[in-house]
């Protein structure tokens, strides 16, 4: 739904506003980073979000993320703006491009690598997109590794009645579209695109963690005005969050059913205990989790 005027009663206030922090990522690519951060280490059920770019790369300038572990949580990846190739140790091979999302559940385990298309990198271009963590709960941390890759032909689209707005709607629904990613854990992920002057309603149940991040432009978000790279927590007091777009503005709406169970995590691994982390340390290093051939 389209709203000409924001009600403040009637929405989700704004609880802060978190800065981004650059950090370098793999082989040597920057990411911008809200989260984990000495200011917010997670937010329940969602722990990490990294914008990869917007950066203009040379040919032979782009970098990836060499054969690494993950265990115990799901890794969204959301291209923008570039290529990516990935392999894994279930014997897993696919590419993604402009618009593509990839939905992997690490569950028990999988050795994979994330690295510039063979000839983006030969070419060198433009690379922007976005790699969300999320969380599992306990009875899905040892679950059976799964893929799903949606190209950006899938991902449904939906706009406004006036065309002001328009939304890409990988996770949940808006604007009446559906996403076609099954989830684990209930979660909303969404990108719109707002004209200068435009406002969006979204329903997002109170119940769901929910946070926006702006990835271009500028934006007013109850009384605040928040420009790119910078994320914005809601409070969990209305079933709505609204934006009014005070320049051509791109962002994302994320949220999710928060899990609130023990949180112990060592780099790629994420489980419940201290004692789990160490197994998951031990069946990397003995091979359990298998090799990229």
């Amino acid at each position: 739904m389209v709203i000409n005027q924001i009600n403040d009663k009637s929405v989700r206030s704004v609880s802060k506003i978190i800065n981004s922090v650059r950090t370098m990522e793999g082989e040597g690519f920057i990411v911008n980073r809200p989260f984990p951060t000495h200011f917010l280490s997670d937010f329940d059920p969602f722990l990490l979000l990294d914008e990869m770019g917007p950066v203009d790369l040379a040919p032979g300038e782009a970098k990836g993320a060499p054969d690494h572990p993950h265990r115990g949580f799901e890794t969204v990846t959301y291209m923008l703006d570039g290529k990516f190739q990935h392999k894994d140790s279930k014997g897993h091979a696919g590419k993604l491009g402009p618009g593509d999302v990839q939905w992997m559940t690490a569950g028990s385990g999988i050795v994979h690598s994330e690295m510039p298309e063979k000839e983006f990198a030969r070419t060198g271009g433009r690379m922007h997109g976005f790699q969300l963590w999320v969380n599992l709960p306990r009875k899905y941390k040892m679950v059976q590794p799964r893929y799903q890759e949606i190209p950006s032909s899938r991902i449904p689209v939906a706009k406004t009645d006036d065309g002001k707005v328009s939304v890409r709607v990988v996770a949940g629904q808006a604007l009446g579209s559906k996403a076609v990613i099954d989830t684990v854990t209930p979660i909303i992920y969404l990108h719109f695109t707002m004209q200068p002057g435009s406002s969006i309603s979204q329903t997002v149940p109170r119940n769901y963690n929910a946070f926006s991040y702006v990835v271009n432009g500028a934006g007013k978000f109850g009384n605040k005005t928040v420009e790119r790279g910078r994320m914005v927590i809601f409070e969990n007091d209305s079933d709505e969050i609204s934006i009014e777009a005070e320049s051509m503005l791109d962002v994302l709406i994320i949220a999710g059913v928060p899990i609130k169970e023990p949180i112990a995590r060592y780099g790629p691994f994420v489980m419940n205990t201290k004692e789990e982390i160490y197994q998951a340390i031990g069946d990397y290093r003995t091979g359990k989790m298998g090799k990229i051939n």
